[in-house]
């Protein structure tokens, strides 16, 4: 029987701890998505060495990072779970839309100027090049649809427009993907700086809740997290960041709504609110580390599947490939 589920393509680069907002932004969604689409979920190591990475680390990383995935409910029986570079034809396909991509639209990229003002000594290719390989890890699954954020929003605007002019020159070979936006949790701010999105290579490590984050430590930087002098648990983003920022952390990890958050913390001061949310998180946390640390001691299992993902990655990959390579005039065995 063929498969009638719409495609669905995301990936996260295994660089430093994942975020709160890493998991709530993106893999808390797969877990949900991977009953509704066909899902490809990716580890995205070649896009990671656009910056100077420790070789042994990345490593490392790759295996806690399909651990977590696991950990947090992806389920490798039902979606296909791959590391970036198991499947050359990313690398493959992502030369070829180069020739279909301008210099002009990579150098207006804003996630290229902030990297190049952050790492001014490593400003490669790579680095401008990004989004095309990001097209091209979209492109060869023939996904409808891409969960992203705000920030990546550029990015599957300009994979779009690539999957078009190819299109448009050669016949209709790439799907044009869709966006998925999460509304709830979507942006998780930093606990510092409640303005700025939390980052996993944020300058202050207390603003950041790191999945590895131990219950002390989790509850210390909420404890430090940045109000207001108000005094009043509302939502109000504009003119409250850091109790909103807060509030959406509590309703995200409580299944609550916002206005329910609200309701919980009528009367309480800005103390048994940190402390609450602080608690939720820890409590959401603990059983997903228990479970990456059991599975990250099953090395044959974890290279099992990503043996698995690799084949089915690479079987769909090269199906488009092949096609692209037609189309563009390579000769082929």
């Amino acid at each position: 029987m063929e498969n009638t589920k719409k495609i669905l393509y995301s990936a996260v680069q295994p660089t430093n701890n994942l975020t709160i907002g890493n998991y709530l932004g993106a893999i808390k969604n797969w877990v949900n998505l991977q009953n509704e689409y066909d899902c490809f979920y990716a580890i995205a190591n070649m896009h990671a060495i656009t910056v100077r990475q420790n070789p042994a680390e990345l490593r490392q990383k790759t295996l806690a990072l399909l651990a977590l995935y696991i950990a947090c409910g992806v389920d490798p029986e039902k979606c296909t779970l791959y590391v970036q570079s198991h499947v050359p034809c990313h690398a493959e396909l992502a030369w070829v839309l180069n020739t279909f991509t301008y210099v002009g639209e990579m150098e207006r990229m804003t996630q290229f100027k902030d990297k190049s003002a952050k790492h001014a000594d490593n400003i490669n290719m790579g680095l401008m090049d990004y989004p095309v390989l990001m097209a091209a890890d979209i492109l060869l699954y023939q996904a409808d649809v891409v969960p992203v954020g705000m920030d990546q929003r550029q990015h599957l605007e300009i994979t779009r427009d690539i999957a078009q002019r190819f299109n448009n020159i050669y016949s209709p070979t790439f799907k044009v993907p869709e966006a998925v936006y999460q509304k709830v949790g979507a942006k998780i701010n930093d606990l510092q700086d409640p303005v700025k999105k939390m980052s996993k290579s944020g300058e202050n490590p207390n603003g950041a809740i790191f999945m590895t984050d131990d219950k002390d430590t989790i509850m210390r930087k909420f404890k430090r997290a940045v109000t207001d002098s108000d005094m009043q648990i509302k939502y109000d983003p504009e003119n409250k960041p850091g109790v909103s920022n807060l509030l959406s952390i509590y309703s995200v990890f409580g299944n609550k709504t916002i206005a329910e958050a609200e309701k919980d913390f009528e009367g309480k001061g800005y103390g048994d609110f940190k402390l609450a949310v602080g608690e939720t998180v820890a409590n959401k946390l603990a059983p997903i580390q228990a479970e990456q640390a059991k599975l990250l001691a099953d090395k044959a299992y974890l290279d099992e599947v990503l043996k698995n993902g690799a084949e089915r990655a690479f079987k769909a990959a090269r199906k488009t490939l092949s096609k692209v390579y037609k189309k563009i005039g390579f000769y082929q065995l």
